[in-house]
Order: C-alpha cells, then sequence, then structure tokens
C-alpha cells in the first residue's frame, strides 16, 4: 500500500474495540482496547496517528465494515481506511490458525497482517456525500417501513377475514390503504355495516377518489350476512383490529414522508448545475452530461426505489463505472465453478441484499416495459430458463446499458436501442456451431420436445449437461466463448 508505514486493524465491537498496530516488517508494535463513546474513539485516533508522529495518512487500517461511527471517526482525522469482507477475514485466519481459534486481539492482528500483505484484497474506503448518506437512509427507512406495513395489512386481514369477511370483500384486497381504514373506523362490525347509509359511503368514495366500486355496490357488500361465532370472539377481533389500525396509519404517514423525501434528494441530485459545461469540466459546444441520478432514472424499469437503492449502495462502483462490481453485488454475475472435467456454473448468493432486490425489481417492470427486455425475457424463458433466471440475464444487460450511459454522461433514448454502432455496420459475427444439451435425466421423448420448442432436428441434441444447463457455444475460428458467455446465454 502506497504511503503507508504502519498497518493497524480494528476490531469493532459494540462497548469495546480491539485495535493492534504492525510495523513495515510484521512486527505488532501496539495492542490496546478502547471503549465505546466519543472519549474512547478519540483516544483510538490520537494512539493510531502517534505512531506515525501525526502523520495519519501514513497510517492504513483494516476494518470488517465500510460505515459506521468508528470507520467515519477514523476517515475524519485523515486515516486510509480499508474495509474487508466478513468471510475473507475468515479466511486469512485461517492462514494462521487452521485449528479455528478466534478472539478479538488475533481478529484485530489478522487485520493488520492481511493490510499489509494483501492490500489488494482489501477495499480502500472514501468520503461518501452527505446526500447519499441521507439518501441512505430515507432509502432503508422506506423498506423497513413497507415491510412493517405489509406485516400490519396481513395481521388485519387475518382478523377481518376472521370476523367481519363482507368488510374485505368491500374494500379489495388492500386493507392497509387509506380508503380501508377511513370505512373500517366508520363500520368497524357487521353491525354497523348493515346500517351504512348509501349517503355516507358515498361521501367516503369521492374523498378518497375511489371509482371502481359505487355506493350502492359498497352497500350491498358489507350487508353481507355473516357467519355465527362464539361468544366474545368478535369483540376481541374487533380490539386487535383496533390498535392494527392504528399502526397501520402511522405507518403509512411515515411512509409517505420517506417517499417524498426521497423524492426531493433525487431530484437534487438529477437537477443538473447552472452551468453544465463548466461543472462537468466540457468544452462548451460539447454535449452536455447529466448527472449519475438523472442518467439512472431515464432507464427503462428504474424509478425511485431502485434509482435510491444503486446511488446509495453502490457508490463506489458507479463512481468507478464499474460494471464488473455491480453485477456482483446485485447478484446477477453466475459463480463458476470448474475442476478437471466437472463445469458447473450455479447463480451467486454472496450479494448486497437490497441491491439484489432492486435489480430483480428493475428486471421484472423492464421486462414488462421495454421491448428489448420483454423480448429477452421470453426468448430466455422459450429455451426452458425460469422466470428468476431470466430476469437476472436482464439485470445483467441493464447495468451493462447503465455503465455505459453513465461513462458517457448521456441520458437512455429509445430511439437508438438496436442501432449499430459508428463504423461497425459492415462487420459480421463469426458463424458459430451450436451444441444443444439437455438437462440430465432427460427422456428422448423429452428430448424430441425440447427440440421442438428450440427448432432444431432432435439429431442436434447433446448428451445431458448440468441441471439448468441450455445452448451453449462452442469455439469457432477466431472467436473463443469464455463460461460468463456461455452462463449468460
Amino acid at each position: 500500500m502506497d504511503g503507508a508505514k504502519w498497518f493497524a486493524g480494528v476490531d469493532w465491537g459494540t462497548r469495546t474495540h480491539q485495535a493492534c498496530v504492525l510495523d513495515w516488517s510484521g512486527k505488532a508494535v501496539g495492542e490496546r482496547a478502547f471503549a465505546h463513546g466519543g472519549e474512547g474513539l478519540s483516544a483510538l485516533s490520537d494512539w493510531l496517528a502517534s505512531f506515525a508522529d501525526g502523520d495519519a495518512g501514513a497510517v492504513g487500517v483494516a476494518m470488517e465494515t465500510p460505515r459506521g461511527p468508528v470507520t467515519e471517526s477514523l476517515m475524519e482525522r485523515g486515516f486510509a481506511v480499508h474495509s474487508i469482507n466478513p468471510k475473507q477475514l475468515d479466511r486469512f485466519r485461517d492462514r494462521h490458525s487452521p485449528a479455528g481459534a478466534k478472539d478479538d486481539r488475533r481478529d484485530a492482528w489478522v487485520l493488520a497482517s492481511a493490510l499489509r500483505t494483501d492490500p489488494h484484497c482489501l477495499r480502500r474506503l472514501t468520503a461518501t456525500a452527505a446526500e447519499v448518506v441521507e439518501l441512505r437512509e430515507w432509502s432503508r427507512l422506506a423498506g423497513e417501513l413497507t415491510r412493517e406495513r405489509t406485516r400490519l395489512a396481513n395481521r388485519m386481514r387475518e382478523q377481518l377475514w376472521r370476523y367481519y369477511p363482507q368488510f374485505l370483500d368491500a374494500v379489495g384486497g388492500d386493507v392497509a390503504s387509506a380508503f380501508a381504514l377511513a370505512l373500517w373506523k366508520r363500520l368497524p362490525n357487521p353491525g354497523a355495516g348493515r346500517k351504512a347509509r348509501e349517503s355516507t359511503l358515498n361521501k367516503l368514495l369521492k374523498l378518497h377518489g375511489i371509482r371502481r366500486i359505487d355506493a350502492e355496490t359498497l352497500r350491498m357488500r358489507l350487508r353481507a350476512p355473516s357467519a355465527p361465532l362464539a361468544p366474545g370472539s368478535a369483540v376481541a377481533a374487533e380490539s386487535h383490529v383496533r390498535l392494527v389500525a392504528k399502526r397501520l396509519e402511522l405507518a403509512n404517514e411515515q411512509l409517505s414522508e420517506a417517499r417524498r423525501r426521497l423524492d426531493e434528494l433525487l431530484a437534487g441530485l438529477a437537477s443538473a448545475p447552472g452551468a453544465a459545461d463548466e461543472a462537468s469540466g466540457d468544452a462548451p459546444g460539447q454535449p452536455e452530461r447529466h448527472r449519475d441520478a438523472a442518467v439512472l432514472l431515464s432507464l427503462p424499469g428504474v424509478g425511485t426505489t431502485v434509482a435510491a437503492a444503486l446511488l446509495s449502495e453502490a457508490p463506489d462502483a458507479l463512481r468507478n463505472r464499474d460494471c464488473h462490481a455491480l453485477r456482483c453485488i446485485c447478484g446477477v454475475a453466475p459463480v463458476t465453478r470448474r475442476s478437471g472435467k466437472s463445469l458447473l456454473v450455479v447463480r451467486r448468493l454472496a450479494a448486497h441484499d437490497r441491491l439484489r432486490d432492486a435489480a430483480c425489481h428493475w428486471a421484472r417492470v423492464a421486462a414488462q416495459r421495454d421491448p428489448v427486455g420483454k423480448a429477452k425475457c421470453q426468448a430466455l424463458r422459450q429455451r426452458g430458463h425460469r422466470h428468476a433466471r431470466a430476469l437476472r440475464s436482464v439485470a445483467d444487460r441493464l447495468l451493462n446499458v447503465a455503465c455505459a450511459m453513465l461513462r458517457d454522461g448521456a441520458v437512455f433514448d429509445p430511439q437508438r436501442v438496436g442501432a449499430p454502432a459508428p463504423g461497425i455496420e459492415g462487420l459480421k459475427a463469426p458463424p458459430t456451431a451450436t451444441l444443444l444439451a439437455p438437462p440430465i435425466g432427460t427422456t428422448k421423448k423429452r428430448k424430441i420436445t425440447l427440440a421442438k420448442r428450440w427448432g432444431v432436428p432432435p439429431a442436434r441434441l447433446g448428451r445431458s449437461g448440468g441441471r439448468h444447463q441450455r445452448p451453449i457455444r462452442t469455439r469457432t475460428a477466431g472467436a473463443q466463448v469464455t463460461d460468463r458467455q456461455r452462463a449468460a446465454d
């Protein structure tokens, strides 16, 4: 690591943080524990800077977490902070202790040793803009509130199904909507529903803008007969719904505030500066370069949720236009396991949960609204791939498109989709031979069915390959197909 003469490892904890410092030769020159808090974190920074005579840039620090109070306090003091995945740290620990010994002091020493010997395995952390930090918090809050709203709605639906099923038939599936909660407040039980007036229902429908049902139909559904229950069951269920309804109202209010704040932050990030050419460094007369948020929001299938997740959870990969890193942390890049004659390409499980959900949602919407994404998804489905596998390929293509647009600073133009790049109109792809490998255990009758689906003679079907293996390109003159291309097919 350039410029670093001292290597420190910090094993952070809830109450105490264990630190260890090594010199350039690997000798431990200091080891100490610090209590969590303002005084303890200040003492940790002062202690680390004392080894380099106050020069924080000469001290490299390795940690397991890329964010948090310890990481932020060290970065504010100017230390070169690096992050490592806990699973990688476990492998570095096995290098020094095959028996599996583990404690806080050993972890701090292993972190410092890994930074000294294998700095390329760690990721250098950079300061994140204040807008991105706020965007990350609101994005995570919106996700948590959405899940909380779903849980409360399921509880309310279960209790209504227990004593008030005609209410579910009247409001439809979303019992957490403002209209459903207001209607239940007016008519909390079957007895009140039978006495409802059409004028009252009509006012509620107009107030909430409901047009899918009229007041007369709503009144007829509420007056449907209810099933007899044991004494006290209806009262208990109604009390349960009353408590859940209050929590749902609060969740709806907070979720609306979170979404409004997300829209404001994204609008601020997407808005171009006063002089676009001066901000981007381009010469006058050159095409305007748009900000990353504006580029992402222009892509098909990208809305507030997906754009906020990408900008807040993967700022480094977007800043570096690193498509490979984006594919890995979003979970769309396959994992190849090859040993001898064995070759297995499987789905990547080690990915960022929020980015994986965002990529899946992005691909699902693009497969419905974008003609190119829809055609790709349908082609993969016709070849026998499952829905989730097809969506990962759609997301893989969208990430490549997004990185190319970010590099050019241009927004998405649907008129240019499918147009050849300048200077390559006359080029033609070399012919490729195709070997169709059906899944393991495929019967002769099933091979005939697959051949009809793929539009090839049954004789061209090779022997069975992996479980999810499908048409694989073989080597041709002047072209060599990699495992990643095979998995993308």
